[in-house]
């Protein structure tokens, strides 16, 4: 995994259609808007936000995590819109002894069901497998989550497997979660 690209300067990955960058405190209305609905994080282990102020210093929070290099958080923004943040993706536990990484993301509601959590994954994976040179993508669903599972099937993801009460989610206590992977050579 080359940490040095992941961490030199803050990547952006774009598509035809969408661009991943960096979030900052401009967008604070739309991070806002995903913090603050409930139906956003009904199946994250996220407990939603509904104090602005919070959610401003959330944002130096992904900041301080990209400079610790334990965790990226990216807007998803389309390229018709490039100004207004429509999500977030995010990598986490990178774990460079397997060459691993998790992925997360989520969308504001008005945005879902246009395909744009499918394209911000296909092209977070293409990045991850080609720039940064993982070798294995996995992302954690709770069961109930049918959407989030269509997103990484389609991506080429597949169900590993369930982990019984193996979590415990902020909001939702100890939870089952699936796991779906994605290796590089099942990529190429």
């Amino acid at each position: 995994m080359n940490m040095e690209a992941v961490f030199e300067q803050f990547p952006i990955v774009k598509s035809d259609k969408l661009i991943l960058k960096k979030i900052e405190e401009h967008h604070l209305d739309e991070i806002y808007a995903i913090y603050s609905n409930d139906q956003v994080f009904e199946f994250c282990g996220i407990i939603p936000k509904h104090n602005k102020a919070t959610v401003k210093s959330m944002i130096g929070h992904f900041e301080r995590d990209f400079t610790k290099r334990t965790k990226i958080k990216w807007g998803i923004f389309t390229l018709t819109a490039s100004e207004q943040l429509v999500g977030i993706i995010e990598v986490f536990d990178l774990n460079q002894k397997v060459n691993m990484v998790t992925i997360g993301y989520f969308l504001a509601e008005s945005h879902w069901g246009k395909g744009i959590a499918s394209e911000a994954v296909k092209i977070l994976v293409e990045y991850l497998f080609r720039e940064i040179n993982v070798n294995r993508i996995q992302a954690e669903v709770m069961p109930r989550n049918e959407i989030s599972k269509k997103v990484l099937l389609k991506n080429g993801f597949r169900q590993e497997g369930l982990l019984r009460q193996a979590a415990v989610w902020s909001g939702k206590g100890i939870v089952d979660l699936e796991i779906y992977g994605l290796l590089k050579e099942d990529y190429a």
